[in-house]
């Protein structure tokens, strides 16, 4: 019986796809404009059909020849929650490497195993949840709070950085072929949407206006202006006191009319039903999907908008609505090419060879080469010679494949954990010990813990400690998790802790200290306890690999902190509260552990012969700011030139300082290069109360460094900026 059922299904699927191409409709005449195909489709679907077609998981209608189409896809750093693909490293990694060039070539590569894995499964007539070509990502949330453990998933706490990363991923994921879309980007959650997850679908976020215009959505602005993202979601929550989903402010006025937004609007999954659960906003279904069309919505992720038809019945909203909702939805579709009688999209040829391919891999391993953040490195302990005669490796992550990986992720048949990659670098005569010592975070049931002997007994002590996703992440995927996902202690678990502790007091041996996590780990004991210390988050399926070649010297550590660390959670405004006062490196006056930007190398470098080609200028003009960077130590390497903007007197608060320009250069030992930035007036703007851009006259200070220019950058060991002022009349 259950042979027949398949064979059946199978007859069905077989005659359904022949349908589609056995009929002739104008919508299936690429000929015809978009808007004509598209106008074509929706007249000649009925109320419920158009309902159906506007949630996420649009079922076929095989009297049209209309195939099922899956909108909810995942791509945040790899195809992700349909098998193999390659895994890049966690977004708040790729911020480290502040490389946007990167990013675009990691969407690319992205986009096309998403197009090989969606060709094969048509194939197989698999229609199924993110099997797709429209996808929820990216995600450029602003890390305003690092307690917040979805921050991981964003690309750190600075608009500028956010906004040229998103852009990067956007163009690399959307392609640039004048007449398909490759795949459909997604900016999310628009807007103010940074935690806590506890509170994610009833909280009301009032930020001030300055705030809200100056922090929270220069990202989203940039998306749809400089990258024609074709895809926003809006948030879970409420935004000055309107639901995201259901606000004509946020979607209709500042997103379509100020922005000039033309895609489609999905709501983030089930948040309708928060419309009349959490928000008192919408007495039940019907009355709420109304409510988010109205607004501005065009797709439901999710099963609400069955209820459209009784929301017409009770005239809460008009069939002529729908339909405008709709049409607008569809041009995505049609843009993809995947309603042509032939697939005439040229990246529908692409094939399986693609998927973790040795491009990508190689690709997945430069990103996660240039994600790491080195700390700390006292005497120089690092990097440490192949053929050093022991290493005893220890730790709960140190033979983790889950901690490669982070959250929303695809799964790779190559995964290289650190362990396995110490072992594959060093020489085949150097003794390597593994014990992992120490649970995650409960502790030790054994008094007797055979680590502190090997550990003694060895030449150096590698250690892989720190945080995974079971600690922090999405509402209900962190296990190890009592607040939902979020940290609300920012400090390593104390059973790690304690082992360091002991491990420090027992084997007198140098301890290189490898820190995995999507947050700040801000335990400053650490720092007493290891000799070096390197940051490496959830680096991806290459990542054991990269932290090997780090710390044998083949990789030169680049990359830099995209949030800062603070000392403890004392220094932090109330997580809820969604002031910028006091958060980030642009509005935090106390010293923090460390700075925004922040990360050394094995070599050093030097900032000199700043110079300005206006010392004075008129509104509206632009300056160029030149200096020389210098490689003044011993190895070669790359270093990170941030420009940074500061406002010195003006007519409100403005940052203290915001990053405006980056640029990576590759430095030979000894070698100089001049580097060039334009101030363009944009970056002389300050946001006034009301949330208005304004350019005043006044002094404006210009700084360029390898780090921001918190003073407690220079006490760690970066180089010293290199800075000068201007003054617009």
């Amino acid at each position: 019986m259950k042979r027949l059922r398949v064979l059946s299904s199978l007859l069905f699927a077989g005659a359904f796809c022949t349908s589609l191409f056995a009929q002739q409709f104008p919508y299936q005449d690429p000929g015809k404009t978009v808007d004509e195909r598209v106008a074509d489709l929706v007249s000649r679907m009925t109320l419920q059909e158009k309902a159906y077609q506007m949630m996420n998981s649009a079922p076929g209608i095989e009297r049209l020849g209309l195939l099922p189409f899956e909108w909810w896809n995942e791509a945040l750093h790899g195809v992700a929650r349909t098998g193999r693909a390659t895994v890049f490293p966690q977004n708040i990694g790729l911020a480290a490497t502040f490389d946007p060039d990167l990013v675009k070539r990691i969407g690319e590569a992205i986009s096309d195993e998403a197009w090989a894995k969606f060709n094969i499964a048509q194939r197989m007539q698999n229609y199924g949840k993110y099997t797709g070509l429209t996808f929820y990502a990216p995600n450029i949330n602003i890390f305003r709070d690092p307690r917040w453990g979805r921050g991981q998933e964003t690309y750190g706490e600075d608009p500028y950085l956010t906004s040229r990363m998103g852009i990067a991923y956007v163009q690399g994921m959307q392609g640039n072929d004048p007449h398909f879309l490759k795949t459909a980007a997604c900016a999310k959650h628009y807007v103010v949407h940074s935690g806590p997850e506890a509170s994610r679908h009833s909280f009301d976020a009032e930020p001030p206006m300055k705030d809200f215009m100056e922090t929270y959505t220069p990202a989203f602005e940039a998306l749809v202006k400089e990258g024609n993202v074709q895809s926003v979601m809006c948030a879970y929550n409420r935004t000055f006191g309107k639901p995201c989903c259901g606000s004509s402010f946020l979607l209709s006025e500042l997103l379509r009319k100020r922005w000039g937004f033309q895609g489609y609007i999905t709501t983030d999954c089930d948040a309708i039903t928060n419309f009349y659960k959490h928000h008192g906003a919408a007495k039940d279904e019907a009355d709420a999907c109304a409510l988010a069309i109205k607004s501005g919505v065009n797709l439901d992720c999710g099963n609400e908008f069955q209820s459209l038809p009784e929301a017409v019945k009770r005239g809460l909203i008009t069939e002529k609505e729908i339909d405008q909702a709709l049409s607008k939805l569809l041009v995505t579709r049609f843009k993809l090419g995947l309603l042509d009688p032939v697939n005439n999209n040229p990246y529908s040829k692409i094939g399986e060879e693609v998927i973790g391919c040795k491009k990508h891999v190689d690709l997945a391993y430069e990103a996660a080469a240039k994600s790491i953040v080195l700390l700390q490195n006292k005497n120089n302990l690092l990097p440490l010679k192949k053929t050093i005669k022991s290493i005893f490796v220890t730790g709960p992550y140190a033979a983790s494949q889950d901690v490669l990986m982070g959250n929303y992720n695809g799964v790779s048949d190559h995964l290289t954990t650190v362990l396995e990659a110490i072992v594959g670098k060093v020489s085949a005569g150097t003794s390597v010990f593994y014990r992992q010592g120490v649970e995650p975070s409960a502790p030790n049931q054994n008094a007797s813990n055979y680590a502190f002997g090997e550990g003694a007994n060895s030449d150096v002590i590698v250690g892989v400690f720190g945080v995974s996703g079971v600690f922090e992440g999405e509402e209900g995927e962190s296990t190890a998790s009592n607040t939902l996902g979020d940290r609300l202690n920012l400090n390593i678990p104390q059973n790690q802790l304690d082992f360091l502790r002991t491990m420090k007091k027992r084997s007198k041996k140098p301890i290189v200290l490898i820190l995995t996590g999507g947050s700040p780990v801000c335990t400053a004991e650490l720092s007493e306890i290891a000799d070096a210390i390197i940051f490496v988050w959830y680096p991806g399926q290459e990542g054991g690999r990269a932290v090997a070649d780090a710390l044998f010297g083949d990789v030169n550590p680049s990359g830099r902190l995209a949030i800062t660390f603070p000392k403890s959670v004392d220094q932090l405004p109330a997580f809820d509260d969604y002031s910028m006062k006091g958060r980030t490196y642009r509005y935090m006056t106390a010293e923090p552990l460390y700075p925004f930007g922040f990360g050394l190398s094995y070599t050093s470098f030097q900032y000199s012969d700043i110079a300005i080609d206006k010392a004075k200028i008129k509104k509206g003009e632009t300056v160029t700011v030149t200096t020389k960077v210098t490689n003044t130590g011993k190895s070669d390497g790359e270093e990170v030139v941030q420009l940074y903007v500061t406002d010195v007197k003006a007519s409100t608060r403005v940052p203290l300082y915001s990053l405006d320009g980056v640029k990576r250069l590759k430095l030979k030992s000894g070698e100089s290069q001049t580097v060039s930035f334009q101030v363009t007036p944009r970056m002389m703007e300050l946001v006034n109360d009301s949330g208005d851009r304004v350019l005043e006259s006044g002094d404006f200070k210009v700084t360029i460094a390898g780090s921001s220019p918190s003073p407690v950058a220079q006490t760690l060991g970066a180089a010293t900026p290199a800075s000068i002022q201007f003054t617009m009349k």
